[in-house]
């Protein structure tokens, strides 16, 4: 879960000293903040897992590759959107990268703009999955709010039973379906049956997988 007040900062990681220095003018000539590492393992042990942002990342680097920090990130759930740089002779890397879930790729020499362009629309992608989210728990916290009987009227509603089915398989009266349909509604912050669709199809779906 993202620390409250924490700004989006873009993490860069190249063994290139002056390469990093200027992408980091670069960037914070846009005004993005920015936090630079010569290493994966310098990112690794800097990084609070749940900040929000972007990592730009090199894919050749001493020790622990791009490639390999795609990896690790991976498997420790680290879900924050990766921008690889590549040299041309590894655009290959760069798209398999893609396929696992890296947002994009840039050759160096890279032109300003496409980048900076890229690199808004990772921290853009990160917004939005972690908007997502919240809203996912949000959701799921009404819907462990409710009662057992709303539960249950819920999802026949969701199923598309009218109240009259919905009392019948209950065996209460339509007027009571009615209360705990009310009731519900409120508590889901539905105002329709397809905004209440929606909510409760993005329950079932799960968290955003970024």
């Amino acid at each position: 879960m993202t620390t409250t007040g924490t700004a989006a900062r873009v993490y860069v990681v190249d063994d290139d000293e002056m390469f990093r220095k200027s992408l980091h003018w670069l960037l914070e000539s846009v005004g993005l903040q920015v936090a630079a590492f010569a290493t994966a393992a310098e990112f690794l042990d800097a990084y609070r897992a749940g900040d929000p942002g972007c990592l730009v990342l090199d894919i050749r680097m001493p020790g622990m590759s791009g490639l390999q920090l795609q990896d690790e990130l991976a498997a420790r759930a680290v879900r924050l959107p990766i921008v690889f740089l590549t040299a041309h002779g590894d655009v290959p890397m760069a798209v398999a990268a893609v396929k696992k879930g890296a947002v994009d790729f840039v050759q160096k020499p890279y032109n300003d703009q496409r980048l900076l362009d890229v690199i808004q629309g990772a921290l853009q992608r990160d917004a939005d999955t972690r908007a997502a989210d919240e809203r996912h728990r949000r959701t799921a916290a009404l819907i462990a709010a409710m009662t057992p009987r709303e539960r249950e009227v819920m999802n026949a509603v969701v199923a598309g039973k009218t109240n009259k089915i919905i009392a019948d398989e209950l065996g209460v009266a339509v007027k009571t379906i009615e209360a705990h349909r009310a009731r519900m509604m409120d508590k889901m912050g539905a105002s329709s049956v397809a905004e209440l669709v929606r909510l409760v199809t993005a329950i079932d779906a799960g968290p955003s997988s970024g």
